[in-house]
């Protein structure tokens, strides 16, 4: 039997909360969704102004990255990217009746070594949605005050 760690809604929020922080310095509108390692919401929320559509691909990303356990953005890298044309995933996008998202901005979220959840951000270019799932994760390690190990980074690949 093995004892599992598994994000909880306080962790969620607080996750939610740095994020849309980060999104508010940075001067953008972002739909920011976490999930549980299953890929489904724990919490998600959408700035004021921010797309209508943001929701279902903050959601789409936060799914992948939870369930295939790696950053969605690794998906399209180049040189050998697996959904790549030419490659052996290639198609792998329309999976789970389209909710698979092969593009920047969903991040799994990774506590001693074990991906627990996913963190998925919509509204910003690559670049914003990347600084807000950084400081989503950040939060989370700040939260955990060093009683567990948080992998907080953009290229996280297992």
């Amino acid at each position: 039997m093995k004892k599992v760690l598994k994000l909880e809604r306080n962790e969620a929020r607080h996750m939610i909360v740095a994020a849309i922080r980060k999104a508010e310095e940075i001067g953008v509108l972002e739909t920011v969704c976490i999930t549980d390692e299953g890929g489904y919401p724990l919490a998600l929320e959408r700035m004021d102004g921010a797309r209508v559509t943001g929701p279902q691909i903050a959601w789409n990303k936060a799914f992948t990255a939870a369930g295939h356990k790696r950053s969605t953005h690794l998906f399209n890298q180049p040189p050998n990217g697996p959904a790549l044309p030419g490659n052996e995933a290639f198609g792998i996008q329309w999976s789970f009746e389209g909710r698979f998202a092969v593009f920047v901005g969903g991040f799994p979220v990774v506590v001693d070594g074990e991906v627990i959840g996913g963190v998925g951000l919509s509204g910003g270019n690559g670049e914003q949605d990347t600084a807000c799932g950084i400081a989503a994760l950040q939060a989370l390690q700040e939260l955990l005050g060093g009683r567990h190990s948080v992998l907080v980074q953009a290229d996280i690949k297992k």
